[in-house]
């Protein structure tokens, strides 16, 4: 079994978060909002619709992202990837550059394809999935994993997305309030959003440089600024774009993007997702490299 299978095995915890996202997967439409489902097609073809569209409103007059919503896909891999056991192929989600790859420095390149080869020795926490340890996944990777909710209470500087997974909780302040001060570092990083005509732009920093971009190891460092842009393409579809900007580990900045669709079923809730004390992947993960570089 691979450490990747084992990463999907722990997922399986959540066994309602997991089914669901599977359901999500297989349940992909031929066409999304007029356009082609895939995100790279997708994004450019979105980017015509949205000239058009007039989304629905808010009693303040914004654009309406209130709902559940979910990227039906599991991005275990941010670069295009065959089927394996462990996961479906996939596409790539980086629309630029253009060539579809993560635009590695040489070193992080190096760090990144150690850790997919298991030639680490010894196995270090540091090439151990911080999702398997129960930590929350940072951003943009909490945005295509299992369920979350927009919430835009009205009268409020704030717009909450609440995720399913590890009981995530993020808060987009609105209010033009500068960031945090550079020495608090956070999982989620510091948000901070301002409105650009119909599309929600959010400026994510202070991030804590544990996190993962995906299931394969890619990582940024505490330095990282990362810019989200969130637009309607119809009612029931949202343009997502994330720009990742951080020269300690990529030679450019960098921009992944995928559909988000709403969760249209009805009495739909999230489920209780609680990841605890107990869970045997962090140990299995660091056992399996051991074996792996010791055979």
């Amino acid at each position: 079994m691979t450490r990747l299978a084992i990463c999907v095995l722990a997922a399986i915890t959540s066994v309602g978060g997991f089914v669901g996202s599977i359901e999500a997967q297989r349940a992909r439409p031929d066409m999304l909002a007029g356009c082609p489902p895939d995100p790279v097609p997708f994004n450019k073809c979105a980017k015509e619709k949205i000239k058009s569209f007039n989304p629905p409103r808010t009693k303040e007059g914004n654009p309406d992202f209130q709902g559940y919503w979910n990227a039906g896909r599991q991005a275990f891999d941010l670069e295009e990837h065959p089927e394996t056991f462990a996961y479906n192929g996939e596409p790539t989600l980086i629309v630029d550059p253009a060539n579809g790859k993560v635009p590695y420095t040489p070193a992080a390149e190096a760090k990144h394809n150690d850790w997919k080869s298991k030639t680490l020795t010894p196995p270090s926490i540091e090439y151990l999935d911080p999702n398997a340890q129960c930590f929350l996944r940072g951003i943009p990777r909490q945005m295509w994993m299992m369920d979350y909710q927009f919430v835009q209470p009205v009268g409020s500087q704030f717009i909450f997305t609440v995720h399913e997974q590890n009981h995530a909780y993020r808060t987009i302040k609105m209010d033009g309030s500068p960031h945090l001060t550079k020495d608090i570092k956070l999982w989620m990083g510091d948000s901070r959003g301002h409105w650009e005509g119909n599309t929600l732009v959010v400026d994510t920093t202070n991030a804590n440089g544990r996190e993962w971009l995906d299931n394969t190891g890619a990582m940024y460092s505490e330095n990282v600024q990362i810019t989200e842009h969130f637009t309607l393409v119809d009612n029931d579809t949202i343009l997502y774009e994330a720009t990742v900007t951080d020269p300690a580990y990529f030679t450019q900045p960098w921009t992944l993007t995928f559909p988000l669709r709403r969760n249209t079923q009805s009495g739909f809730e999230l489920i209780e997702f609680a990841c605890h004390e107990g869970n045997r992947s962090p140990a299995l993960q660091l056992q399996l490299g051991r074996e792996k570089r010791n055979p």
